[in-house]
């Protein structure tokens, strides 16, 4: 199938997706696959989930949209379910990349500040401010000028906290960089690192858009560090598929949006929110202790494959999952193998494997997809892919 009709922004594999259950996918020949990757990240609870498919059903016979003009009873319990008990306010949107430009237009505004602080090999979205504070020079060529006042420091380095100084409206920074190479924060620094923010009146703003939603055993993965950021940005697995995004940010801060000061046609619609409000539901404690037991057993299984030649360390946290390569064997490569043997598994910086299977997919399922990854990369050394 050659799509002729679309713009090439995406280097696609050659099939199509037409249909899912649980943790497996089908495509357009019939193969099936076991899915690692959750579409990147998306669908936390897998694909066809009846619960879900009902909430979005019986919100389908109602009302699809309606203004933001209106109250909404339903976006005020989605917001409830997002706070979770804490003192902070919800903005809604449709995508990551839109939650953090309401965030860094909020930190902007709270402040009176212009200055921003992000990270090398970070990645926030694609629209002007989004990308402008997203560490990957590569995306941006041919859309320059950006966002002006943002400078960048490195990961995990002491010499970063230097950098948080009194003129900056916001640091934003990803608990642990997904498109980066799936490399986690150390707890000590990313600690340090907002005591400094609070020091000179920084924001701390924390991307949760790949991490949240319950995908390092945690509903937040900002609360494995014991951390309250004074804002932070959700989307992806928030509605499991349906487009939707959230900016959260401290009760403090709801004066500075009031009316006029932020929209959006879409945001916050009903089926979105019929979504996340059941997926919201399903994420209970019992059912992240679940993931967190899950994630242990598979990193047991997962720090063996560092006794292969190709694999240099196992990075992450949680069901987020970076497998590096050497340079001999290509990641790309490996994928392919991967597909052809029936595993959906996708890349990262540094020439790394990348695994984010669905939440509720049991450690069986897990463990075989680890062996399959185990079996192609031996084999990757042997042929030389």
């Amino acid at each position: 199938m050659i799509m002729d009709y679309v713009f090439p922004t995406y280097k696609r594999f050659p099939f199509e997706i037409v249909a899912g259950s649980d943790w497996e996918l089908t495509d357009d020949q019939g193969k099936q696959y076991l899915d690692l990757t959750s579409g990147i990240g998306v669908c936390n609870l897998g694909y066809n989930q009846p619960k879900l498919n009902q909430a979005v059903a019986e919100q389908l016979t109602k009302v699809w949209h309606t203004s933001n003009l209106y109250e909404s009873s339903l976006q005020d319990q989605v917001a409830q379910g997002i706070v979770n008990g804490e003192d902070y306010l919800v903005s809604f949107c449709n995508s990551g990349t839109e939650a953090n430009e309401a965030a860094l237009k909020l930190a902007r505004k709270a402040t009176g500040r212009e200055k921003i602080l992000a990270f090398n090999h970070s990645f926030h979205g694609r629209t002007y401010g989004s990308l402008s504070v997203t560490g990957n020079d590569q995306i941006k060529v041919g859309f320059t000028p950006m966002l002006a006042g943002v400078s960048f420091a490195e990961y995990n380095d002491d010499q970063a906290l230097e950098q948080v100084s009194s003129d900056l409206a916001a640091v934003i920074v990803e608990v642990v960089q997904g498109e980066g190479g799936v490399y986690a924060a150390d707890a000590s620094w990313l600690k340090a690192l907002a005591a400094k923010c609070q020091q000179v009146g920084a924001l701390l703003i924390i991307d949760e858009v790949q991490t949240g939603m319950g995908r390092t055993g945690k509903l937040y993965a900002f609360e494995n560090y014991g951390l309250k950021p004074d804002i932070f940005t959700l989307a992806k697995g928030l509605a499991n598929g349906i487009p939707v995004g959230a900016m959260v940010g401290k009760k403090s801060l709801g004066k500075y949006f009031g009316p006029g000061s932020h929209g959006s046609t879409f945001a916050g619609n009903p089926l979105a929110m019929a979504a996340a409000k059941e997926v919201l539901a399903t994420m209970d404690s019992e059912f992240l202790e679940a993931v967190a037991a899950k994630a242990e057993f598979a990193w047991h299984y997962l720090e063996d494959l560092t006794a292969l030649e190709c694999v240099t360390g196992v990075t992450g946290l949680g069901l987020m999952i970076g497998i590096h390569l050497s340079s001999e064997v290509k990641v790309a490569a490996v994928i392919e193998k991967l597909q052809a043997a029936g595993v959906l598994t996708l890349a990262a910086r540094d020439n790394t494997l990348r695994l984010l299977p669905p939440l509720t997919m049991p450690a069986s399922e897990l463990l075989a997809g680890i062996e399959e990854i185990k079996a192609v990369l031996a084999e990757a050394i042997l042929v030389g892919v």
